[in-house]
């Protein structure tokens, strides 16, 4: 624990919710006078379910810290109960400062309020003075650039607007807390920059940031720790890179066992994929190997009932556990087409050779139908590269040289001049060792 004065306190917090179920459909009388005769109050069955598991931490003020963990484990939970959304079921927290959060579009907005009343509607919640908004509205507007349409009903907004301008209001409001969800993913590649940079600034002028992401490289560029949550549970707390490879690993191990393909599916697609696996050079299944392998990725998939891909579209982008993105490619970009309409199959990427230094790596897959996007799974499979001693030297090239290994040709060329003065120069001091040691002195 840091020896600053805490931002966050967090005891033993529980949060547990009520799980309805529907009542099955009766197709007779006589079932449904047996069902109204063993329940005659007519209660639906109900079950519980623990989002959060006696969560425990503290955070000092300062300090950005990255929650990581896979879907289903709790973060967006934790962060809800961080920004006073919802209640925790029991337990302790304390917050000393202001919190500006940003967990998913349209948080805190109202959607009937332009873009500029709903400034000022969101400064008033966290107790700014209208004159403090006033100072700082230009700033706001500026860098969420919707200056066009800021006295637009926020409804009318797409995604990436409406993640601007609640980004831009959560971090120049002067929030000592700053809570960052994935949310930022709707936005572009740009204005991600900028998000990061900003946070950046957050964090540098002493106020404290929390940041969930599936963006490991984020992660790891901006937090200086990292809590690491898995079935509602805290399983690590203390230095990022220690978080990250927690995580990793927590993962890795996950492919030994059944894993659904929904915890690992962005809100916005529909259920395509239905199961996906990385093959080794044996065609067999394979997560661990050895730098310039053969990989081949392979997405198994099926329409809905009644809906059929009329031109069948797969993505691939690997990511490095710290580095970010290392490559992508998708099968419009290299011409491949099929023009064969389909409601399910198997579609497969082989790459050749795969030039990846040692490390840990996740991929996103995506499918689509022509130029639609339909489904995508972020970071279900995960693999390790073993180093290998690639350029048969016996050495194996170093870790910290970036992402990929690079195959060289190189080539020497003397210079016949200077290489016959010092062939001379080496004939002289041969021939008068005594002469070539009194010019030296």
């Amino acid at each position: 624990m840091s020896s600053k004065h805490p931002a966050i306190s967090v005891q033993n917090v529980v949060k547990t919710y009520v799980v309805g179920h529907k009542a099955a459909r009766h197709t007779t009388l006589g079932e449904a006078l047996t069902a109204r005769l063993r329940n005659p109050f007519g209660r639906a069955q109900t079950d519980t379910f623990q989002a959060l598991k006696g969560v425990s931490f503290d955070i000092a003020e300062g300090e950005v810290v990255g929650i990581i963990g896979r879907n289903g484990a709790g973060k967006s939970t934790l962060l809800k109960i961080l920004s006073r959304i919802t209640l925790p079921t029991s337990g302790r927290m304390e917050l000393f400062g202001r919190v500006g959060s940003l967990l998913e579009v349209g948080t805190g907005f109202h959607p009937e309020l332009t873009g500029r009343e709903n400034i000022f509607l969101n400064g008033a919640i966290l107790g700014m003075p209208r004159r403090d908004i006033e100072r700082r509205f230009d700033e706001i507007v500026a860098f969420a650039d919707v200056e066009t349409f800021l006295d637009t009903p926020v409804k009318r907004y797409s995604s990436g607007m409406y993640v601007r301008l609640a980004f831009a209001v959560a971090a120049h409001l002067n929030p000592e807390i700053l809570v960052v969800d994935e949310v930022l993913a709707v936005g572009d590649g740009e204005f991600q920059k900028k998000c990061l940079g900003k946070m950046k600034d957050v964090a540098s002028s002493g106020r404290t940031v929390l940041f969930v992401s599936h963006n490991i490289a984020a992660v790891s560029n901006l937090c200086t720790s990292a809590i690491v949550m898995e079935g509602g549970q805290l399983i690590f707390q203390g230095p990022t890179q220690q978080g990250i490879e927690r995580y990793l690993n927590t993962n890795l191990n996950a492919l030994e066992g059944d894993r659904d393909v929904k915890d690992f599916r962005p809100a916005w697609c529909k259920p395509y994929i239905t199961g996906a696996r990385i093959l080794g050079p044996a065609k067999r299944e394979q997560y661990t190997l050895p730098m310039g392998s053969e990989i081949t990725l392979e997405m198994t998939f099926r329409a809905p009932a009644g809906k059929t891909l009329r031109r069948p579209v797969m993505g691939v982008v690997i990511n490095h556990a710290t580095l970010g993105t290392v490559g992508g490619v998708n099968t419009r970009m290299t011409g491949f087409e099929s023009d064969e309409p389909c409601a399910a199959g198997v579609m497969s990427c082989t790459l050749k050779r795969m030039p990846l230094l040692q490390g840990s790596y996740s991929v996103e897959l995506w499918l689509g139908d022509g130029h639609e996007d339909l489904d995508c799974l972020m970071g279900y499979l995960t693999f390790q590269i073993e180093p290998t001693d690639i350029y048969g030297s016996g050495q194996t090239p170093f870790a910290r040289l970036g992402a990929i290994y690079l195959e060289p040709k190189w080539h020497l060329a003397a210079d016949p001049e200077v290489a016959a003065d010092s062939a001379a120069a080496a004939e002289s001091r041969a021939a008068d060792p005594l002469a070539a040691l009194s010019s030296e002195n």
